[in-house]
Formats: C-alpha cells, sequence, structure tokens
C-alpha cells in the first residue's frame, strides 16, 4: 500500500510545527524561572523598613548573610563605617557574626579610625539587631562631641584638684620648715620667699579658676554693652607693665578702631591681659610684645606678637586647653596656671568671635582676637559704656572736624603715645 506523498509532507509539517511550538514553550517557561530567580535574589527589605530607616534619625548599614552591603545611608559613609559595597570595621563585622549567631541584639560603644589616613577617630554608639530572616541592620550614632566633652570635664577636676594640692602642699612643708628654722634668720628668710611665692601661685589658680567659673555662667547677650576696644587694650596694656618692665620687654601698641564692639568690658579686658601677660612670659628678656589693633571686613581685629621661641604645629592644636602648658617646668617657673588661653578662648566664643595662633620655631607666635564690630552705635554709646569715654568721644569728634580721617588719625597717634606713656 503506497503512501500519499503530499500527506507524508503535510504530517511531517505538522509534527515539525508542534516540536517547534513545544521548544518555543519550555524557552519561554525557562526564561521566566531564570527572571524570577533572579527578582528574588534582588536584596529586599521588610515593608515599611525603609520608610522608619529614612526618618531615624542614625547613621545606619545593612548588611546581608555574608556581610555585604545591601544599602547604607550618606551618613555611615560619611564616618568612614563602609568604603563602596564593604564594612571598614574589623569590630562592626564581630558584633554582625554574633547577632546572626547568637540571635539577640548588640549594643557597644566603639572607638574607631576615622579615615584611611590620619590619626583621626570617631566614637559610635552601635546597635546590631537581625533585620527579618536574612540581613543585619547597624545603628551608628556620633558621640564623638559628647564623650570628648566628658574627658574635658573629668580631665579639669582631676587637674583642678592636682595643681591646688602642690602649692598647698609646698605651703604646709614651708611652714613646717619656718617653725623648725626659728632660730636662723637667713633659712626663715629664705623659707618665707618661697611661702610667698607659692602662695601667689595659689592665689593666681585660684583666681583663674574663679575666672573659669564666672565665663560659664556670662550672658553677654543680656548683659552686653557697647565697648570701646581701644581703652581695653590700654588698661590690659597697663596692668601688664610691672612684669613686662622686670624682663626688660617693651610692650608697643599700634592701630586703633572707631567702632565699638558689644559685650562685656571686663570680660575682654581680661583676655586680651592674659594674651600680653602670656606674650611676656614666653619672650626672652630685652625683646618686644607688639599689639596691633585695626577694623576690617566689619571685625575688629586685635593681634598680639611675641619674640619668644614659638610653637610647634602639635602643640598648636592643644594650647587653648585647660591646664596643658606647652613647658611646665617654665610653666611653673614663671608662675603660669594653664587656664589664661583657655579663659582667652572661652571670652572670645562667647562675644561671637574666634582666637587664632600663628607660630614658627624661633620666629615668635602671633595670637589673632576677632571680635564682630557692633553696627549703629552713636560714639555717646560709647563713652556711656566706658570709664572716661565720654570726654575721649568728644575728644575724638572733636579732633576730627570737617576731615574724619584725619580726626581718626590723630586720635590714634594720641592714643598710641599715651599707652607707650
Amino acid at each position: 500500500m503506497s503512501v500519499d506523498p503530499l500527506l507524508l509532507t503535510l504530517v511531517a509539517g505538522l509534527v515539525g510545527l508542534a516540536l517547534g511550538v513545544s521548544g518555543m514553550a519550555a524557552f519561554r517557561a525557562s526564561e521566566a524561572q531564570r527572571l524570577r530567580l533572579l527578582y528574588e535574589d534582588e536584596p529586599t527589605l521588610p515593608d515599611g523598613a525603609a520608610e522608619v530607616l529614612s526618618i531615624i534619625g542614625r547613621a545606619y548599614v545593612i548588611v546581608d548573610a555574608i556581610d555585604g552591603v545591601v544599602r547604607a545611608s550618606p551618613a555611615a559613609y560619611a564616618f568612614g563605617l563602609v568604603r563602596g559595597h564593604t564594612m571598614v570595621h574589623s569590630e562592626l563585622l564581630d558584633l554582625t557574626a554574633r547577632v546572626r549567631r547568637d540571635g539577640v541584639i548588640e549594643q557597644q560603644q566603639l572607638e574607631l579610625p576615622r579615615g584611611p589616613l590620619g590619626q583621626g577617630t570617631i566614637v559610635v554608639q552601635v546597635r546590631v539587631a537581625a533585620l527579618g530572616a536574612e540581613y543585619i541592620l547597624i545603628l551608628a550614632d556620633d558621640r564623638t562631641e559628647i564623650t570628648r566633652s566628658e574627658e574635658i570635664r573629668n580631665d579639669f577636676v582631676a587637674n583642678v584638684s592636682h595643681e591646688l594640692k602642690t602649692p598647698v602642699g609646698a605651703i604646709s612643708l614651708l611652714a613646717e620648715a619656718i617653725d623648725e628654722a626659728a632660730e636662723d634668720e637667713v633659712a626663715v628668710r629664705r623659707f618665707a620667699q618661697r611661702m610667698h611665692k607659692e602662695s601667689g601661685r595659689l592665689s593666681a589658680l585660684v583666681q583663674d579658676i574663679i575666672e573659669l567659673s564666672r565665663l560659664q555662667g556670662a550672658d553677654v547677650v543680656r548683659r552686653g554693652k557697647p565697648v570701646d576696644v581701644n581703652s581695653v587694650i590700654a588698661e590690659a596694656v597697663d596692668r601688664n607693665k610691672l612684669p613686662a618692665e622686670s624682663k626688660q620687654i617693651d610692650i608697643v601698641v599700634g592701630g586703633s578702631v572707631a567702632t565699638p564692639v558689644y559685650g562685656d568690658r571686663e570680660l575682654l579686658m581680661t583676655a586680651f591681659r592674659n594674651l600680653i601677660d602670656n606674650a611676656i612670659r614666653y619672650s626672652p628678656e630685652g625683646t618686644r610684645v607688639g599689639v596691633g589693633v585695626r577694623a576690617r571686613d566689619g571685625l575688629v581685629q586685635v593681634s598680639v606678637t611675641d619674640q619668644g621661641s614659638g610653637i610647634t604645629p602639635e602643640e598648636q592644636e592643644r594650647i587653648f586647653e585647660r591646664f596643658y602648658r606647652i613647658d611646665a617646668a617654665r610653666s611653673r617657673q614663671t608662675g603660669g596656671t594653664g587656664l589664661g588661653l583657655s579663659i582667652v578662648k572661652h571670652v572670645v566664643s562667647n562675644h561671637g568671635g574666634e582666637v587664632t595662633v600663628w607660630s614658627q620655631a624661633g620666629q615668635g607666635s602671633t595670637f589673632t582676637v576677632r571680635l564682630p564690630e557692633m553696627e549703629g552705635t552713636p560714639d555717646d554709646a560709647v563713652g556711656d559704656a566706658v570709664p572716661g569715654g565720654a570726654a575721649a568721644a568728644a575728644a575724638d569728634r572733636a579732633a576730627q572736624g570737617p576731615d574724619r580721617t584725619s580726626g581718626k588719625k590723630d586720635s590714634a597717634a594720641v592714643h598710641e603715645q599715651g599707652v607707650k606713656a
């Protein structure tokens, strides 16, 4: 029985079509399966987690089962916790491993390097917990400034106790020595001189501590008045004349300002007196301390320059800390308490200004104070704010006459002569 070739061709075509359709269907099914697996592997967070993390206000990092970073906040990158898709610090990886193993929440305060270079560190309070069945959430709160403030406060208490103990103990021992050497007039005089020196150190230290305490409660905004910087500098120089003369150091003042600053006159005088006193202490005998005063870009700028040995860059970062001394032995000989520059920084900060230092070894140091000028204040206001200010303001106006520029120069010259005298 013969088969019709046409029928055979038709059957073969139908079989081929069926195979093609089934192959296409299998391919589509395989592609769908692949895409489904791909999307299932794509990192996803539990419902609502992303919204909560966006408003929580802390740096956060989410890692997967192999500690790969799935998501991290900009703050986490800024803190140096994450670099690319990798956790940087082994301490954090240890915490995530512990949470993954024990299924408990871990919390710890860590001090971590801030970056790959330098010595900077950051103190973070870290809380690590499981997020769903697959992910680990790390929350980090920056506590660097809080920790630093606590350390400064604790150091202050410890340093005050130590600094007070030294002169008090010395005075006690000297008193016993005087009692035992009552018959030796020469020894009594020597011990009495030592006791006088130690009591002076103790008095200066107590005075500086009181000054710091007063600064903590000073309300410059409410109690401030217009202050003539020229007269403040003049008084600060006058109060340092005796120690300067004892070392044959000349204090030279140059420049003046016509605009007052707003603040507490006594506090500002204390700050400038401390700066000048510091320059005298660390200057060799027979040298000069310069005080420059000028106004620029809405700021009153006062610079105090000495001809001392200079300050290293490492020490410049710490000289405004309480009780920090560049040379502790020399400070004790000169009577320094280690609080003078700290008081300067507090005073200037309370007045909305800044104090900076420039120094090089062998070329001396320059401390510069910048304070905002007081705007829209008549000259009479300055006169009411300071003793003798009204007369000074009237003299300035009389000297200015029609040409205000000439008057300013004349009044500056009179001011400089008065200070040098």
